[in-house]
């Protein structure tokens, strides 16, 4: 009966020992060599356009920086936080899928594992406090109204705690990060969640506080901004042609946060399955070769959205030339997003109210 139960715990044990403490070398690729190759030549391509892309936006963007709205200075962050991924996480990754094994250690794989976690999750508040600034500019004017620039510096200074925060616990022991099962990559250590109470909290803390909860500010957001504009897509045909411009840059600027937001849940939910489910779940079930699809889909997130700030740019550029003609006839008056209507005698006159952006 001993050796009976002396085998159960045994093969207990062993069913939560992770991949990395097993008798294998953990940072030995499992892929096949022609698969790191192509993976290597995927993280590339991406780093490049990405660490281009972004170095566009930020050089673009420091062109007119005493001009930038709250929002704006939100996308910046944003594109910083992208190019952080580029610079500091890839050519780790790059250098391992073409090496055929991760060649940093575990040092690398900690501090890789950190850089990417900080970034990824300062993209996603970033995004969250981008969605609410939307939310109250469009669905509350009252006080999206008194929102300024130090306001969005002092919301970056919580962004950037938030992150380091939360991507600098596991090195306080409640934690870890570790390589991935398929071994040229480092990521947070999700097998903890498999082996004690504890670390089942900590990976539930990450998923709440750094998934779940930004990502249901999100979601709540954009679908609050969607109603009201429906409800007031009738009124505003009414106005004249700037109300009708200001209206549409302010939806242009709407449509660019949503879209990043899309962006980067697509890239980044397929990866957060799979994580869930390699804690909760059945960890081995989990075939390799299936699970480098997510990972690679997640490091192409930070090309996505230079794409995006072209694209609406261009429609931006548009708008405002539409509505330049007219603005220079009233050049005494401050750029609004606010009318009031005023009744004089038989005429409905259109006066803008003095309020900056």
């Amino acid at each position: 009966m001993n050796g009976m139960a002396s085998d159960h715990n045994t093969s207990s044990q062993e069913e939560y020992l992770p991949h990395y403490l097993q008798k294998e070398d953990p940072f030995a690729s499992k892929l096949s060599r022609e698969a790191d190759i192509v993976a290597g030549f995927y993280l590339t391509v991406i780093g490049i356009l990405s660490t281009l892309g972004n170095g566009y936006v930020i050089f673009m963007s420091s062109k007119r920086k005493k001009k930038l709205r709250p929002a704006e200075i939100m996308t910046v962050n944003l594109a910083v936080c992208d190019l952080g991924i580029s610079v500091v996480g890839k050519p780790f990754s790059i250098i391992s899928f073409f090496s055929h094994r991760w060649m940093f250690g575990w040092m690398g794989c900690r501090w890789y594992g950190w850089a990417g976690f900080f970034f990824g999750c300062g993209s996603l508040i970033t995004m969250t406090a981008v969605s609410l600034d939307r939310y109250l500019k469009i669905c509350h004017l009252s006080y999206g109204t008194w929102l300024k620039r130090h306001h969005a510096f002092i919301c970056l200074a919580m962004i950037w705690a938030y992150a380091t925060f939360w991507a600098t616990v596991p090195f306080a022991g409640v934690g870890s990060y570790a390589p991935e099962p398929f071994g040229t990559s480092c990521t947070l250590d999700w097998w903890l969640a498999q082996a004690s109470v504890a670390g089942q909290a900590f990976i539930l803390s990450i998923l709440f506080f750094c998934l779940l909860f930004p990502t249901a500010v999100i979601v709540f957001s954009y679908v609050k901004i969607i109603l009201k504009v429906k409800s007031s897509t009738k009124e505003v045909a009414h106005y004249d042609t700037r109300i009708q411009n200001s209206h549409i840059l302010e939806m242009k600027l709407t449509k660019v946060a949503m879209l990043i937001c899309a962006g980067f849940l697509i890239a980044w939910i397929p990866y957060a399955v799979v994580s869930v489910w390699s804690a909760f779940g059945q960890p081995n079930s989990v075939p390799i070769q299936f699970s480098v699809v997510p990972t690679l889909l997640a490091k192409s997130a930070a090309m996505y959205n230079p794409i995006i700030y072209q694209v609406i740019d261009c429609k931006f550029a548009c708008c405002r030339s539409g509505g330049s003609k007219t603005e220079d006839k009233k050049s005494s008056l401050k750029k609004s997003r606010m009318y009031t209507v005023s009744a004089h005698r038989d005429s409905t006159v259109m006066s803008e109210a003095q309020l900056e952006v």
